[in-house]
């Protein structure tokens, strides 16, 4: 999973992006369908880094969202991700199975919809296979 270069932006360009490149005053962002490169500004938006993304955890620790990602790509068929619209309640159930040990005091509905939102937009674009392919090609490389 490369999540380095995606970044989550919010403000008047609200959706996720891939960072193109980084200027002093903002970032050059590029759309996910399109490839369509847009200039976004520090002062009217924020930006968060994916990969900088972590759930909390009930030890006081915190879980990177690539492998709350991973969780959820392998319980995609036994456990496919919910309306994000859904109740309190069934975010939580949900959440629940793909990371048993999130804290449920510091971790609200409003994150758990989030996480599902992102995920939903990556996984149907392709974006979360990367790194399984590398992996892949790297333990072929290293069986030669």
């Amino acid at each position: 999973m490369q999540l380095d270069k995606i970044v989550a932006v919010s403000g008047t360009m609200n959706g996720i992006f891939r960072m193109a490149a980084n200027r002093s005053n903002g970032l050059i962002l590029e759309n996910l369908d399109t490839g369509k490169r847009k200039f976004a500004s520090i002062r009217r938006h924020q930006f968060t880094p994916l990969n900088s993304v972590g759930i909390y955890t009930d030890d006081g620790d915190s879980v990177e969202i690539a492998q709350v990602f991973r969780a959820m790509l392998e319980q995609l068929e036994e456990n496919p991700p919910i309306d994000p619209k859904a109740k309190k309640e069934d975010l939580r159930a949900y959440f629940k199975k793909v990371l048993p040990n999130h804290d449920e005091d510091n971790v609200y509905p409003r994150d758990i919809r989030r996480v599902i939102k992102w995920f939903s937009f990556l996984h149907s674009r392709d974006l979360l296979k990367e790194e399984e392919a590398t992996t892949e090609e790297t333990s072929a490389k290293e069986e030669e």
